[in-house]
């Protein structure tokens, strides 16, 4: 009798663990989600704020008319990837036209003086600054969920649950893009 009741004790404890193991990595997968979708708001909120910048620095500079079609070029393939690293390398080349966007900029004293330009900006700052925020808490939460459907217990039955790996929002940076600034004084 004493031996049934370990069993069912075992059987209940066992129940409990995978019920509350399924269910922690329910909660991480929707948090990773969430956090994944955060970074879509703020994507879509540069995406809005770059065609009134475009404007705004086309009236002085007219004759820049390739860094504007690369930054619309850029900025429309950037909406239309799909999956994590299709949508980081769409980022890293709309962040580079928008790069070369400023430096245009910067050959226009009128232009940088302009109240308009300057909150746009401003605007468009805070937003990458957001975004990357953004990326550094889904990253945070992909790690997370990744760790919990690695390690053992929880390993033996995440992948049969269907719980599986999650891409990193990474930043594909080139080895220059890697070494250290060089600083002279």
């Amino acid at each position: 009798m004493i031996a049934l009741w370990i069993l069912i004790a075992i059987v209940v404890i066992a129940g409990i663990w995978l019920i509350a193991a399924y269910n922690g990595l329910v909660r991480t997968r929707q948090r990773t989600q969430e956090a994944y979708s955060d970074i879509d708001v703020q994507l879509k909120r540069r995406y809005d704020l770059i065609p009134n910048l475009i404007s705004t620095v086309q009236g002085y500079a007219s004759h820049e008319k390739t860094v504007f079609e690369d930054v619309t070029k850029a900025r429309a393939s950037a909406m239309q990837a799909t999956g994590t690293p299709d949508k980081v390398a769409a980022e890293n080349q709309l962040s580079q036209t928008l790069r070369s966007l400023f430096a245009v900029a910067e050959n226009y004293p009128d232009l940088k003086a302009n109240q308009n330009f300057l909150q746009l900006q401003a605007e468009l700052t805070d937003t990458e600054d957001k975004i990357q925020a953004a990326r550094r808490f889904y990253n945070g939460m992909v790690r997370d969920l990744n760790t919990r459907i690695q390690v053992f217990p929880t390993n033996m039955f995440a992948n049969a649950m269907g719980f599986t790996k999650m891409e990193f929002f990474g930043n594909d940076m080139t080895e220059a893009e890697r070494q250290p600034v060089p600083v002279k004084f």
